[in-house]
């Protein structure tokens, strides 16, 4: 059987994109930005999320709003296994996610953990995601465990409109 090296770079051209979708949807939903958390999605893209299904715009919409009544939140992607078969591809991505709470007076962390299982679709030479169904495995909460950063002021805390990565306010 002989390589064939252009498609052996379409292959990786494909992973590489669709991994930077996945990216573009960690960040959107971090920084609250609508814009960058739909890029990762086609038009016509469908999500079911377990608290909600709908469209791309419909989730999207959903998602921000959640996530802006918090005070913070780190979604993590883990381990991505991802199958391309010319212009479609399929995969299933782990995520870790950390979401401060606030309960009657009382930070809280809400930690969970799961899975999206994808469908990815290459339309206009942009893989973006084109189905996708949030699996949760497990979650946690638990009291607010900010401990360290209270001791250690000079430690860079990331703060959604004030964090370094939006601002890259650079010593002089």
């Amino acid at each position: 059987m002989a390589f064939d090296l252009e498609a052996e770079v379409r292959d990786l051209c494909a992973r590489r994109d669709i991994h930077d979708a996945l990216c573009r949807y960690m960040r959107g939903q971090d920084r609250l930005d609508p814009v960058l958390h739909r890029s990762a999605f086609h038009d016509d893209a469908w999500v079911d999320c377990g608290l909600m299904q709908g469209s791309a715009d419909e989730f999207v919409s959903f998602a921000q709003g959640f996530l802006a009544d918090l005070e913070g939140s780190q979604h993590i992607i883990g381990q991505a296994q991802i199958s391309v078969n010319g212009h479609a591809a399929s995969g299933e991505v782990y995520f870790f996610a950390w979401h401060r709470t606030n309960q009657d007076g009382i930070p809280t962390d809400l930690i969970v953990a799961g899975r999206y299982v994808d469908e990815y679709t290459c339309k206009n030479g942009e893989w973006r995601i084109s189905r996708r169904r949030e699996i949760v495995d497990w979650a946690k909460t638990g009291a607010a465990a900010d401990d360290f950063l209270k001791a250690n002021p000079l430690v860079l805390s990331g703060r959604r409109g004030t964090d370094f990565s939006e601002t890259r306010d650079w010593p002089v």
